[in-house]
């Protein structure tokens, strides 16, 4: 059965993107903490270099995916993956579809009716595979609908101090996780944490 999973890279402080929504700091541990070629993919491939452990992490998780779901700001800044994103068909949630889209050949959807049918949409699109959500925003707006089943947080060995924080604007806290998954990387640590379900 497919699975909504928050895919996030983070500060130790909690920051996922400092206060331009520049993401370095957080993204560094995957260009620069090891030897291993990690291929993206999609139609604008990266490659990354990491360390064994997150490598194997990182080719487990991917391969559990079939579809991304995320908010119009993650989808500007990221200036919509070329198109198609390397884990599948992405849905973006918005109040309006972006002048120039949809475009020819691209699997960027639109989703402008609200956040329970971009969840059934991209699992309906994953093909029994997971959705990964990108976007602090969309995160927390899926927690709070109850609609998120895992935390998958890569923790980077920085503190930023100031930004966008992943978990600002939470309803009916305390939320409860279950026990995480635990990677150690070199300037990273990867946490998995099921989502618990009253």
């Amino acid at each position: 059965m497919s699975k909504v999973i928050a895919l996030m890279s983070m500060s130790l402080d909690g920051y996922v993107a400092d206060r331009n929504d520049g993401v370095g700091e957080v993204f560094d541990w995957y260009m620069n903490s090891g030897d291993v070629e990690f291929h993206t993919g999609g139609s604008d491939p990266m490659t990354f270099h990491v360390s064994p452990p997150s490598a194997e992490h990182l080719k487990k998780l991917w391969s559990e995916l079939g579809a991304v779901l995320t908010g119009r700001r993650t989808f500007e800044v990221a200036d919509g993956w070329g198109g198609n994103h390397a884990w599948g068909p992405a849905f973006v949630v918005t109040r309006e579809i972006p002048e120039g889209w949809p475009r020819p050949n691209s699997t960027v959807h639109f989703v402008t009716d609200g956040i329970e049918s971009a969840v059934k949409r991209a699992k309906a699109a994953a093909g029994g595979k997971n959705v990964a959500v990108h976007g602090a925003d969309t995160i927390q707006q899926l927690l709070n609908a109850g609609l998120l089943d895992e935390l998958c947080i890569d923790v980077a060995a920085v503190l930023l101090g100031s930004g966008v924080r992943l978990f600002d604007h939470l309803a009916g806290t305390p939320a409860f996780l279950g026990n995480p998954t635990v990677t150690a990387g070199v300037g990273v640590t990867h946490l998995r944490y099921p989502v618990r379900k009253e």
